[in-house]
């Protein structure tokens, strides 16, 4: 094992991490991934179903499906990090071209400054209602004092780097799991949960509801953290399986999201509302304040993970700046965010609306970066090329990836069907407001992009 300089070197350059250098192993991504999703917004995101007319059964059948198939997709994405040693936007390159990678990077970039905001946010409403337990009131004043707090813990570790990344999830995540398992036996034994609540929507109106549903919180939720993948496993040496690397990866996302998923489903039926502050105290009371931890921990551990590829979007672009300022560039615009956010209302329709609108981009990028990855490159990626700024080595613009992703945008609009109009497309009206949006993005973009790469020979490399 080295020293850990040379990584510290290339991670703050952005350079590939040489395989010397590489201390991350599988079970380090157990625990990055699962304090990821071990977070309040999961819970809020299974009472999610059952407030837009859906029973607890078709909420759960939804989570389970949708999960599995994201997450399953989301590990072939680890996998790319660990065998190239490069981050997934620097990774984009190859496909998109040196340029024109800065498309889906600044996307994600903007993205993962706003999952920031959003998680903030939640942990501000759920902290207000477990202070209130306390007797401690602040109203709005309170509420930005706790933005700056937690921002700025948030930065702190983030800027750090992926060291301090991996050692906050390794000590922390087994002791929130320990308060996950007290929760859910609180409100399974407790709690009058009412396991068969029915759905108020039936026919082809529940059917269109959880193809909805699954696309924001079951497929959607696995495809949203797939632009995030290589830039943890980068850190795994590819002597590790490359199986037991993915295993442990789609494990550490699927059983937090699942199992909060169902809990935030369970205490819907107990308070019948998707407000995540109104969720913990209506459900637990006095027993909120053990919580506590779970609910400070959370999106801190999430948001670590935005910060910080959030700075890695920026250097991809190339922004020669530091990343450790970047970091705080990146905490300073969602607090921005969060702020905004305290002010606004419909906390169900702003979530599914943010859900769903990831989709649109996110889906047809992963249908081009899997079939060039897996299918024309079966692999076999010149690492350095994605460095190379001359043009000689990696073309500008991957016109085939670039065309595609477009057209797999519209198509993935055209099938999806939001709560709000303008993420309802012409298709998924005509389909009686089913929602299959992740399906035709990946496949058109995918597809269209092993076409066009057939038919333009030039900008094959």
């Amino acid at each position: 094992m080295g020293t850990g300089i040379a990584t510290e070197a290339d991670e703050q350059a952005l350079r590939p991490i040489p395989e010397s250098e590489r201390t991350s192993n599988a079970a380090a991504q157990f625990w990055i991934w699962a304090g990821a999703n071990i977070a309040p917004i999961n819970w809020v995101l299974g009472a999610l179903g059952i407030k837009l007319g859906l029973s607890v059964m078709d909420t759960i059948l939804v989570l389970v499906i949708g999960n599995l198939i994201g997450m399953a997709l989301f590990g072939t994405f680890v996998l790319m990090g660990q065998r190239t040693g490069v981050s997934q936007m620097v990774l984009a390159r190859s496909a998109f071209g040196r340029v024109g990678a800065h498309l889906p990077t600044v996307l994600q970039g903007v993205i993962a400054a706003g999952w920031c905001a959003i998680n903030t946010w939640i942990v501000l409403d759920l902290l207000l209602a477990l202070f209130g337990e306390l007797g401690i009131t602040g109203g709005i004043a309170l509420k930005l004092g706790l933005v700056v707090l937690i921002m700025g813990l948030q930065v702190l570790i983030a800027a750090t780097g992926f060291k301090a990344i991996a050692k906050f999830e390794k000590w922390t995540v087994p002791i929130t799991l320990l308060v996950l398992v007290a929760m859910s036996v609180i409100a399974w034994t407790r709690l009058d949960v009412q396991w068969s609540l029915p759905g108020t929507v039936t026919g082809s109106e529940r059917i269109a509801m959880m193809s909805a549903v699954m696309t924001a919180i079951g497929i959607g939720w696995g495809i949203t953290w797939f632009a995030y993948a290589s830039d943890y496993s980068r850190f795994v040496p590819r002597s590790v399986p490359a199986g037991k690397v993915y295993a442990a990866s789609v494990l550490g996302q699927f059983i937090p999201v699942v199992w909060l998923g169902v809990l935030g489903a369970s205490l819907a039926t107990v308070s019948a509302t998707a407000d995540p502050g109104a969720l913990i105290v209506n459900a637990y009371g006095g027993l909120a304040i053990p919580v506590i931890l779970l609910v400070i921990h959370g999106p801190i551990a999430t948001n670590i993970l935005n910060v910080y590829s959030c700075a890695l979007c920026a250097q991809t672009i190339g922004w020669r700046i530091d990343r450790r300022n970047l970091s705080v560039l990146v905490g300073a615009f969602a607090a921005l965010f969060t702020v905004y956010l305290v002010f606004q209302g419909d906390f169900a329709k702003q979530l599914d609306a943010w859900l769903a609108g990831l989709v649109t981009w996110v889906a047809p990028w992963a249908g081009v970066m899997l079939m060039h990855y897996y299918v024309v490159r079966r692999r076999e990626i010149d690492v350095e090329s994605l460095f190379d700024d001359t043009g000689t080595r990696l073309p500008r613009y991957g016109w085939p990836a670039l065309i595609a992703f477009v057209v797999g945008i519209v198509a993935t609009w055209s099938f999806e069907f939001g709560l709000v109009g303008p993420l309802q497309g012409p298709i998924a009206r005509a389909l009686g407001g089913i929602d299959l949006s992740w399906l035709a993005g990946l496949l058109v973009a995918g597809l269209l992009y092993l076409l066009l790469n057939r038919v333009m020979p030039n900008e094959r490399r």
